[in-house]
């Protein structure tokens, strides 16, 4: 089946192409009661849209969403939530003079490959604006998961070999960046932009965390909670890597120095002294803070000459000219909380169903 539609109970399905009409989602499984607004959607739509600084890429799209169906009176109904935004600034006839070229770092050739035919205006389908719906999703996963003390934040960690030393998280929304570190911010920044005038771009690692996660949530086999985390972070455009807790250090790491002890706080409940384990054992949330760390390659659209062929094979050369990210790490971070959002309202939902106790 086309992989348009992710989760199992509280469900997302995107729609939409980069430079077509509009794009938008639909969100199905949202319990009937939860106060929703366009406000609350489109204040996390402004984090993800497009030209809000000069790390980001020149196009203008206010992103306005509208909610076409499933709320009433400002609660959802129980019904599909059907969400559009108009593509007010789309120029596909940037495309036009390399649609038959293969871009270099893109999904031209594997979306030929697959289907024979593809959408070249900017990527069609596989382009970063189908994160849209997601966003929009995300905001209404967001809502649901804050009715339980929920709550998820994402940050920029690292810019190429540029990393956060200090974590103050109301620094995160001053920058352009998203970086909790003022200083090292601005380094960046810089760096973003020798990038830009040396017609290149640049990598980097977004950091998730989701607090107030109660024990319990995942399966413990195939849908194990992290297996549907990290599918939910590969599927966003440009993600290469996810790690969990203390991720690739575990290998230098013994039993003894990862393990964390359980113990029994104040308040009487369990939990760990320690959270090497990032939240999650065995498949399943242990209560603590679930922390992952996702690696972003550097945006594949860049001006300089590069080596490609066409459709038919031969050599050429190919320059792409337009309006790009630089970097993809400001506007990841609102993409990464609402697919973590997503994952985690899913499990929640699926959690009442797991226990006859909670019916």
């Amino acid at each position: 089946m086309p992989g348009n539609t992710f989760g199992q109970v509280f469900r997302l399905t995107t729609w939409g192409e980069s430079h077509g009409p509009a794009v938008g989602c639909v969100v199905d499984g949202c319990p009937a009661g939860l106060e929703i607004s366009e406000e609350d959607i489109q204040r996390e739509l402004d984090r993800r849209r497009v030209g809000q600084s000069r790390v980001t890429s020149a196009r203008q799209e206010a992103d306005r969403v509208q909610i076409l169906s499933g709320v009433f009176e400002g609660r959802s109904t129980g019904a599909p939530i059907s969400m559009l935004v108009f593509n007010t600034d789309a120029k596909p006839g940037h495309y036009e003079n390399i649609k038959d070229l293969y871009r270099p770092g893109h999904a031209d050739y594997t979306w030929d490959a697959k289907y024979g035919f593809r959408d070249w205006r900017g990527g069609g389908r596989s382009s970063a604006r189908e994160t849209i719906g997601r966003v929009a999703g995300g905001a209404i996963a967001k809502r649901l998961l804050a009715r339980y003390g929920i709550s998820v934040i994402a940050w920029t960690a690292q810019l190429g070999d540029l990393k956060a030393e200090v974590i103050d998280e109301s620094e995160i929304e001053r920058n352009i960046m998203r970086c909790p570190d003022a200083r090292v911010a601005a380094l960046m920044v810089e760096r973003v932009e020798q990038a830009r005038r040396s017609l290149d771009s640049l990598g980097g690692v977004v950091e998730v965390r989701a607090r107030g996660v109660p024990p319990g949530l995942g399966e413990p086999v195939f849908d194990k909670l992290q297996a549907d985390i990290g599918k939910a972070m590969f599927s966003i455009p440009a993600i290469k890597g996810v790690e969990f807790g203390e991720g690739f250090g575990v290998a230098h790491m013994t039993g003894s120095t990862h393990n964390d002890p359980f113990i029994r706080r104040a308040d009487g409940t369990i939990g760990t002294e320690s959270n090497h384990h990032g939240g999650i054992l065995g498949g399943i949330s242990t209560g603590e803070e679930i922390v992952l760390r996702i690696a972003a390659k550097p945006p594949a659209s860049i001006a300089r000459p590069q080596r490609t062929v066409d459709r038919e094979g031969n050599p050429t050369e190919i320059e792409i000219h337009g309006r790009h990210d630089p970097t993809v790490l400001p506007r990841l971070v609102p993409i990464a909380e609402a697919m973590l959002a997503l994952v985690l309202a899913d499990h929640l939902l699926r959690q009442r169903l797991a226990r006859i106790d909670r019916w």
